[in-house]
C-alpha cells in the first residue's frame, strides 16, 4: 500500500487515529498523524539499514533536545563557542567566565557544547543551574566538563548537525571566542544562517584576544570577501567584534531593547515590540532602510496576524509590518539596531 500523507489511507488512517487517541496527551495530533505517516513511509522505500539508523537517532536525538530545553522557553539563551583547547589560565578563559557571569546575572541562560575550554568557561560563569551543555561523541578531547556531568541539562549527541540545530535553534544570541576548525565552522554556520533569513535574527558577537583573533579574521573578510564581491557591505551589521565582555554583554542586551522577535508571513514581515513606535519614527526608518521594503509598500503599525493565532502569548505586544524583500538580511540586523535606538 503506497501511504499518502492526505486522509485516503483507509485502514491505515483509522489505526493511526486509535493509536493517538489510546497514547493520550498528544498535542498537535494532525502534526504526530504525519510523523507517523512519515515513519510508515521510511520503512517502506528505505532498505539500507545505516540509512535507517540515521534517521531514527537523528529522531531521536531532536525529541529529547526538546524536552530539556522546553521547561525554560520564557529565558533567552546565548550559545558560547570557543576552543576547548584554551586553557583556564589564559586570559580568554576568564574573559569568557565574566561574560557568562554577566548575562546569568541578566537571568541569561548559556549554551556550550560542554567540553573543556572556553565551552567549561560559559558554563563555569554561569554556573551550571544556568548553563546547557550539548556535548559530541569523539573519540579524543570531548568529554562533558565537571561542571556539567551531573546535570539534566546536559545532551550527548552522535551527529553533528544535530548538535547545530539545538546551538541555534534555542539561542536567542551567539557569542564567538577563538578556537579552531570547530569553532570557525559553529561560526560560519551561524553566519550563513543568519545572512540567509535561515534562522531569525539574533545578536552575533565575535569575543576578541589580545592577539587580535578576530581582528585578523575581520581584515581578510574585508580585503578578500568585500572586496572580491563575495559577500556586501551591509553584511559586516551582522556581527560585533569586541575585546570587553561588557560590551559583548551589552550589544547581546541591547538587541532585544525594544525588539522582541520576528514573523514572516509569505511577504510580509512581522516585527514585534516591546513599545509602540510613533508614526514619525515609522517615517524615519522608511527614509533609512528603503531597500527593505518592496515597491510602493509601507511600514505600519498593526494588530496580530491570523498566521499568529499560534502564539497567543505574544498578542498583546505592539508590532509594525512591512512587505520585505527577503534579500537584505545583513540589513535588517541594522534596521533592529535602529528600532532599538527609539
Amino acid at each position: 500500500m503506497e501511504l499518502s500523507f492526505s486522509h485516503t489511507n483507509e485502514e491505515v488512517d483509522k489505526l493511526i487515529d486509535r493509536l493517538i487517541t489510546a497514547t493520550g496527551g498528544v498535542t498537535h495530533p494532525h502534526l504526530v498523524r504525519e510523523l507517523v505517516i512519515s515513519s510508515l513511509k521510511i520503512g517502506q522505500e528505505t532498505t539500507y539499514l545505516p540509512d535507517l539508523k540515521l534517521i531514527n537517532r537523528t529522531l531521536r536525538e531532536m525529541r529529547y533536545t526538546t524536552r530539556v530545553f522546553s521547561p525554560y522557553r520564557d529565558r533567552k539563551k546565548v550559545t558560547v563557542f570557543g576552543s576547548a583547547r584554551t586553557r583556564p589560565e589564559e586570559p580568554i578563559y576568564q574573559t569568557c567566565i565574566r561574560f557568562s557571569r554577566l548575562l546569568a546575572e541578566h537571568n541569561w541562560m548559556i549554551i556550550t557544547g560542554g567540553g573543556p575550554g572556553i565551552m567549561q568557561a560559559g558554563n563555569e560563569g554561569a554556573g551550571s543551574e544556568n548553563s546547557f551543555a550539548v556535548n559530541i561523541k569523539l573519540p579524543f578531547e570531548q568529554s562533558a566538563n565537571p561542571v556539567m556531568q551531573n546535570t539534566p541539562r546536559l545532551v550527548t549527541y552522535k551527529y553533528f548537525f544535530n548538535r547545530k540545530v539545538a546551538f541555534v535553534k534555542e539561542s536567542d544570541a551567539v557569542a564567538v571566542f577563538p578556537g579552531g576548525f570547530g569553532t570557525l565552522d559553529e561560526a560560519m554556520e551561524v553566519f550563513t544562517l543568519v545572512q540567509t533569513g535561515k534562522t531569525s535574527p539574533k545578536p552575533l558577537v565575535l569575543v576578541d584576544d589580545g592577539d587580535g583573533f578576530w581582528e585578523q579574521f575581520f581584515e581578510f573578510v574585508k580585503e578578500q570577501l568585500l572586496a572580491k564581491g563575495l559577500i556586501s557591505g551591509e553584511d559586516f551589521s551582522i556581527f560585533t567584534i569586541t575585546k570587553s565582555e561588557t560590551e559583548a554583554a551589552a550589544v547581546i542586551e541591547g538587541f532585544y531593547k525594544n525588539y522582541h522577535s520576528i514573523r514572516f508571513h509569505d511577504d510580509l514581515i512581522v516585527v514585534r515590540l516591546t513599545k509602540e513606535l510613533q508614526p514619525e519614527q515609522l517615517d524615519l526608518l522608511e527614509q533609512e532602510f528603503p531597500e527593505l521594503i518592496l515597491p510602493g509598500g509601507r511600514i505600519v503599525s498593526c494588530e496580530p496576524l491570523l498566521v499568529e493565532d499560534d502564539e497567543p502569548e505574544l498578542a498583546l505586544l505592539p508590532r509594525i509590518n512591512f512587505p520585505f524583500n527577503h534579500f537584505h538580511y545583513g540589513l535588517l540586523i541594522a534596521f533592529i539596531n535602529r528600532i532599538n535606538t527609539f
